[in-house]
């Protein structure tokens, strides 16, 4: 696919709006671990989500597209360090052996032996391959099956007592980049999220990841606001989509902003013991969210309520109070109006 590929992926159906995993149980909001097991249905108030570790969604063929352009434009949103290989082919095996099984009718995986016959239908793609011999593969082994991912993959290296961030692809990052952040270790990279410190949300993150076990996964959701259907909202390309934050009008703020949504998936790697965190990324339109007049509800009263310091960190600042009126105003005239 050309670097010229559409950079806007395109909305929801009513289907994707009903298992979009909106994130909020209750009227505020702070920081906590929110972890839990993974690969069962979570219920949203209107259907559910999260049956599995890895998702295949109506825009699983435009993001493959779109993480190509992403990587063409720049080969450093996926870095694996010498050191990863047994990990990364940990990761071979882990996404092909769950996406076959999830879902048998886009994918396949025969074995015999060492050897591997992986099918993407979706994708056209046909390939046999021997398990830890890179050359079998057309290019490094975490980056071809990662480009058939809709997640982000993190990888984190357990040395000793502590954990480096030590290989991962991130074309669908919410302001941080994988090039600055790579080798640094778990609690360096948390560094300047407000209030987790002080609430012990990241040292009890921290000893869970250190205590996972390979066989059982697990989840969380994290969520900002984004300008724009973007994905791609690094650090690295800001000037791209950074000045959409200031301007944004308010009567187009239903369908401009967007609630983002991440759900963060903890595994550890059998082989490798590395820790891998696949993060599959959701947007929605505040015209999408209004759908669903709970949640519409809820997001008004849970911006209203959100704390400074976690406005300003979420990026914001520039437009809660806007968007807290909008989402006001289109609750009000739906309780006047309840068709």
């Amino acid at each position: 696919m050309p670097a010229t590929a559409l950079s806007v992926p395109s909305g929801n159906s009513p289907e994707a709006i009903a298992r979009f995993p909106f994130p909020f149980e209750a009227d505020t909001y702070m920081y906590a671990t929110n972890v839990e097991e993974a690969e069962r249905p979570h219920p949203n108030g209107v259907a559910t989500w999260g049956e599995h570790v890895y998702d295949i969604d109506e825009h699983y063929r435009f993001e493959i597209a779109e993480r190509a352009r992403v990587l063409a434009a720049d080969p450093a949103r996926c870095q694996v360090m010498p050191h990863m290989r047994l990990a990364a082919w940990d990761v071979v095996e882990d996404a092909t052996t769950r996406l076959a099984r999830d879902f048998p009718a886009h994918f396949s995986l025969e074995r015999r032996g060492t050897e591997r016959r992986w099918v993407n239908r979706l994708l056209e793609l046909e390939q046999v391959y021997v398990v830890e011999d890179d050359g079998s593969l057309p290019m490094e082994p975490f980056e071809w099956i990662t480009r058939q991912l809709q997640e982000d993959v993190e990888l984190l290296d357990q040395r000793g007592d502590d954990l480096y961030f030590d290989a991962g692809i991130l074309t669908f990052g919410a302001d941080w980049s994988l090039d600055f952040d790579l080798g640094m270790h778990f609690l360096e990279i948390h560094g300047p999220v407000p209030r987790v410190h002080e609430m012990g949300v990241i040292p009890r993150a921290f000893q869970f990841l250190q205590r996972l076990t390979p066989g059982v996964a697990y989840r969380r959701t994290n969520w900002t606001m984004t300008v724009g259907r973007r994905l791609d909202t690094c650090t690295e390309v800001y000037p791209e989509w950074g000045p959409d934050r200031a301007s944004l009008r308010y009567e187009e703020i239903g369908e401009r902003l967007h609630l983002r949504v991440e759900v963060q998936h903890f595994v550890r790697l059998p082989r490798s013991n590395a820790v891998m965190f696949p993060i599959h990324t959701y947007l929605a339109s505040l015209d999408e969210i209004c759908t669903i007049p709970a949640w519409a509800q809820r997001l008004e009263r849970v911006l209203g309520s959100l704390p400074q310091d976690l406005v300003d960190y979420k990026g914001l600042t520039r437009y809660r109070d806007m968007a807290v009126d909008w989402l006001a105003e289109r609750n009000a005239t739906r309780t006047e109006d309840p068709r």
